[in-house]
């Protein structure tokens, strides 16, 4: 859906409309620089600093240098802007030297640029040497959510604990979340690991060259974004949705090069009919995304009981039997990624949503139970879970459900279906083997769940 319909961001582009939200103290609603192909990392300088004894100087310095970014470790005289604002905070051992974030980011917050990025770096608290160090790494969470509410026009923070031993392996997370991919993902925590295995792509532009993605639900809204920005990457893709939606689906999968699958996946035979279709076909895929979801709302106690087991079988159950069956016929090849969608409604809740709450946080279950398997396969399963989204669902809600929706997160406007499918192709990237058991909201950190 274009941007277009948020008529409050309009109004405020005016002069009247930033007059008004001035005066009025409403929220402001800055249109978010998103990717295009092509462009640069940053459109402007980046300033990357480092409390002393961190480990990942020469990671960062390696980096910035491949991406072409323009890297300064000290702030440049005067009032210049900055695109991004990185530090690398594994060097804190102690509550005291929390310190260092101040000193680094206090002189530095109000000149960060428009749709500009903080990025800090941290060891996860687990893997702490010391009680000092944990108590101190798990500060960084509090810290980076906290700044990126006082950010505005647009720019987001967010935080990555890289554990030692897996610091070659967070080029494509921080290529991420500096780049305009990230554009409506804030105040999240991306974790890194070491376990398992991570490749490098030979073109970042082009990460997925030469592999294969099946993609549910890919008819249309946030799964047919999902099906064009992983074929955008290089991916064939396999595009599967109901019969019904037939003719979405050949349109979708026609314009990006890929295949058409139609198929229920709740059906008892979907799980055998996916597998020997990527099989057969394909050879197997390299990347699955458990798209396919569907809402039937009712508050529990006037619920039918076909509605509950209609989104539960959908949403959750199918994907469980689905998975189960590619692992067991070896479908998912090596380095494979499974990507699920979640919501922050598994998160938070919603009423009148108990089945479309378990479903969800269900999913962030499969996450969580799989994540150890796959890692023993050199694979990886991570979760997207989705905020306030523009689709044609948002759209018929009520206006002022809607105008809710938008506003209530740091960045006061609602989310594209292109951020969610821009998060899902960072976990689908080879170079993202470290990242595994994540679960990242997409949702302009919103003030609803955790």
């Amino acid at each position: 859906m274009s941007r277009t319909a948020d008529r409050y961001q309009q109004l405020t582009a005016t002069p009247p409309g930033r007059f008004l939200q001035s005066k009025l103290g409403l929220p402001e609603s800055t249109p978010l620089r998103r990717y295009e192909p092509g462009q640069p990392l940053l459109e402007g300088p980046a300033l990357v600093g480092a409390a002393p004894k961190g480990r990942l100087g020469r990671t960062l310095d390696a980096i910035v240098k491949r991406a072409k970014v323009d890297a300064h470790k000290q702030a440049p005289e005067g009032d210049g802007r900055f695109a991004a604002l990185v530090f690398d905070a594994t060097g804190i051992t102690s509550s005291e030297g929390l310190r260092e974030l101040y000193e680094f980011f206090h002189p530095t917050i109000r000149r960060v640029a428009s749709c500009g990025r903080i990025v800090v770096l941290g060891t996860p608290p687990e893997h702490a040497g010391s009680i000092g160090e944990q108590v101190a790494q798990r500060a960084l969470e509090g810290f980076t959510r906290s700044a990126g509410k006082e950010l505005s026009k647009g720019a987001t923070a967010n935080l990555v604990y890289v554990e030692s031993g897996a610091e070659d392996r967070l080029e494509s997370t921080l290529r991420f979340l500096l780049s305009a991919k990230s554009a409506y993902v804030d105040g999240q925590v991306a974790r890194i690991g070491a376990a398992g295995t991570s490749g490098t792509p030979a073109d970042w532009e082009r990460p997925l060259a030469g592999s294969v993605a099946a993609v549910t639900g890919a008819a249309r809204g946030i799964g047919a974004a999902i099906a064009r920005t992983l074929a955008r990457d290089g991916a064939h893709v396999v595009c599967i949705d109901i019969q019904a939606a037939g003719e979405s689906l050949a349109d979708v999968a026609n314009e990006i090069g890929g295949s058409a699958l139609a198929l229920d996946v709740t059906a008892a035979e979907a799980p055998e009919a996916f597998s020997s279709y990527l099989a057969d076909r394909h050879g197997g895929a390299q990347v699955i995304v458990h798209n396919a979801g569907i809402t039937r709302d009712k508050t529990l106690g006037r619920m039918k009981p076909e509605l509950w087991d209609a989104v539960l079988g959908v949403n959750l159950s199918s994907q469980e039997r689905i998975t189960a069956r590619l692992l067991d016929d070896g479908v998912l090849g090596d380095n494979g990624r499974i990507v699920t969608v979640s919501s922050i409604g598994g998160i938070a809740g919603n009423r009148g949503q108990t089945n479309y709450g378990a479903s969800k946080a269900g999913v962030i279950g499969l996450v969580d139970a799989y994540a150890p398997v796959l890692a023993e396969r050199g694979a990886t399963i991570n979760a997207v879970a989705p905020g306030f989204i523009e689709t044609q669902m948002t759209a018929a809600m009520p206006i002022m459900v809607r105008e809710a929706g938008r506003r209530m997160n740091s960045l006061s406007q609602g989310g594209l279906p292109i951020d969610v499918a821009e998060t899902i192709a960072w976990f689908a990237n080879p170079g993202s083997g470290g990242v595994n058991g994540n679960v990242v909201r997409v949702c302009g950190q919103s003030l609803i769940g955790a």
